[in-house]
């Protein structure tokens, strides 16, 4: 992949592993940020009320560096390790899953707990439907009504995507573009008279 695209999962979605009475239910959930981990949990808990475990990772962000395991009560690197495990197989990001499990009175043993999640994991990320995101950077950008036309050649040029749109004596835009044209775009930007601009978040 390029340096400006990741993969993620486009809506949530389910998997199951069953061992020796056990059951091992995942949820596969698209997230943007770390503040939606918390909900997710708690409804996941609050639906499947009677599993013994609810146990999950998660990876926030195209540079793929926000990341968590938690093993709720199951053995240390038992649950959440061999979960990120597959979200780090499939190259994902922006994804939280979770796995309940459901005691069937066996006891499995670390290895066969490690292959329960693993599976259930891998699972839920089957059954989902994956696709490849661009990363864009957003700026502002302020210029003379005189420069109109030099602005506008360049939007188009590059098929830059811009909003929040204000033409008078002074115009603004908000446009946004891939990481990897960003050095292009801001060399012919900064070549016309009286533009200037400012970087607003990359998303």
């Amino acid at each position: 992949m390029n340096s400006d695209t990741y993969k993620t999962i486009i809506s949530s979605s389910q998997g199951i592993y069953k061992e020796k009475g056990s059951r091992f239910v995942s949820f596969a959930v698209p997230v943007s940020d770390q503040q939606e981990i918390k909900a997710i949990i708690d409804k996941i808990r609050k639906e499947h009320y009677e599993a013994k475990h609810h146990c999950y990772a998660y990876m926030i962000g195209h540079e793929r560096i926000i990341w968590r395991v938690n093993d709720d009560g199951e053995p240390s690197g038992t649950a959440g390790r061999p979960i990120l495990g597959q979200i780090n197989s499939y190259g994902l990001t922006n994804i939280i899953i979770v796995v309940s499990r459901y005691f069937g009175g066996t006891l499995l043993g670390v290895s066969g707990l490690i292959n329960a999640y693993r599976t259930a994991a891998a699972s839920s990320i089957q059954n989902a439907e994956l696709t490849e995101m661009t990363v864009h950077e957003y700026y502002e950008i302020t210029y003379p009504y005189i420069s109109m036309n030099d602005v506008m050649r360049i939007l188009k040029e590059e098929n830059l995507g811009q909003s929040q749109q204000s033409f008078d004596l002074e115009c603004r835009i908000l446009l946004n573009f891939r990481v990897s044209v960003k050095e292009k775009v801001l060399n012919q930007l900064s070549r016309i008279d009286g533009l200037k601009y400012r970087y607003i978040e990359t998303r």
